[in-house]
C-alpha cells in the first residue's frame, strides 16, 4: 500500500492503475466491483489514453477521500463536484487544497462560516493551511462527484464514470446503521439528494455553493446558513 503523503506542488496523476489508488478496507467492497465491471474499465481505459496523450490530470490520488475516511468512520458528509484543476492545489479531498496552496474563494468562505458560526479561526497559514485532512481524519467525508479533472479544464472529466462510483459511495452511507450529516452545498450537490433515503435518521442540509458567486444569494445563502453548528449539535445528540 502506498504511505499517505499530501498532495506536492508537482503532483499529478501518474497512473490509471486503481491498484495505486489505496483505499480504506471497508471501501474495498464499493470499490472493487465498479472497477471490475464495464464501467469501471471504460473509465480507466479514458484516464490512460489522456495520460499516454500527455494531459495533466489531478489529483494524484484520485480516492484518497476513500483512503482517510473510512464508512464507518463517517459523520458527516461535504459533497463537492470536481477536483480543482489548478496546478498543486487538488489533494483529493472536496474543497481541500494542498498546504501551503492559496487558498480558493470558496474554501476561504467555508472558513469564513465556520468562524461566524462557531467561533473557529482560520486555520494557520501556510501549514494546514486550506488542506482539510484533518476534517477526514475525524469522521468528514469530502467527497466530490467526479474525482478527477485535466489542468487547465473544469469538468473536463464529467460523465467518463466517475459519478457511478460516487453514487455507490453516497447510497452505501445512507444505508448504513447510523444517521450521519450530509452537507448539500449547491445545486450539483443537493441533486444527489434522492440517494439518502428519508427514513434513516440523517441530517440533510442544503445551501448555495460557498462560490463567491452564490455565497450571498438567496433564497439560502451559504454564508449565515450555520450548517456547522447544527451538524456540531446532531453530533453531540446522537454521541459522537
Amino acid at each position: 500500500m502506498l504511505e499517505d503523503q499530501p498532495a506536492g506542488q508537482a503532483a499529478q496523476l501518474a497512473s490509471a492503475n486503481p491498484a495505486h489508488w489505496p483505499v480504506a478496507p471497508g471501501w474495498q467492497e464499493v470499490a472493487e466491483p465498479f472497477f471490475a465491471d464495464a464501467a469501471g474499465q471504460a473509465l480507466l481505459q479514458f484516464l490512460l489514453q489522456r495520460l499516454q496523450a500527455g494531459a495533466v490530470i489531478f489529483p494524484p490520488q484520485p480516492l484518497r477521500a476513500l483512503q482517510l475516511t473510512p464508512p464507518e468512520a463517517v459523520r458527516v458528509v461535504i459533497l463537492g463536484q470536481d477536483p480543482y484543476h489548478g496546478r498543486g492545489q487538488a489533494e483529493g479531498l472536496a474543497f481541500s487544497v494542498a498546504p501551503g496552496v492559496r487558498l480558493p474563494p470558496s474554501l476561504q468562505n467555508i472558513f469564513k462560516e465556520l468562524q461566524r458560526d462557531l467561533g473557529v479561526p482560520p486555520p494557520a497559514f501556510p501549514a494546514p493551511g486550506g488542506s482539510l485532512v484533518p476534517w477526514a481524519r475525524n469522521g468528514v467525508l469530502l467527497l466530490n462527484t467526479c474525482l478527477t479533472v485535466e489542468e487547465g479544464q473544469a469538468a473536463s472529466h464529467a460523465g467518463r464514470g466517475w459519478e457511478r462510483l460516487t453514487d455507490a459511495v453516497i447510497r452505501h452511507i445512507a444505508q448504513g446503521p447510523r444517521p450521519v450529516v450530509f452537507m448539500l452545498w449547491g445545486s450539483h450537490a443537493q441533486s444527489k439528494r434522492a440517494l439518502i433515503p428519508a427514513d434513516r435518521g440523517h441530517l440533510v442540509l442544503c445551501a448555495n455553493h460557498p462560490s463567491p458567486l452564490s455565497a450571498l444569494r438567496p433564497p439560502l445563502p451559504f454564508i449565515g446558513c450555520g450548517h456547522f453548528g447544527q451538524a456540531r449539535a446532531f453530533r453531540q445528540q446522537h454521541g459522537y
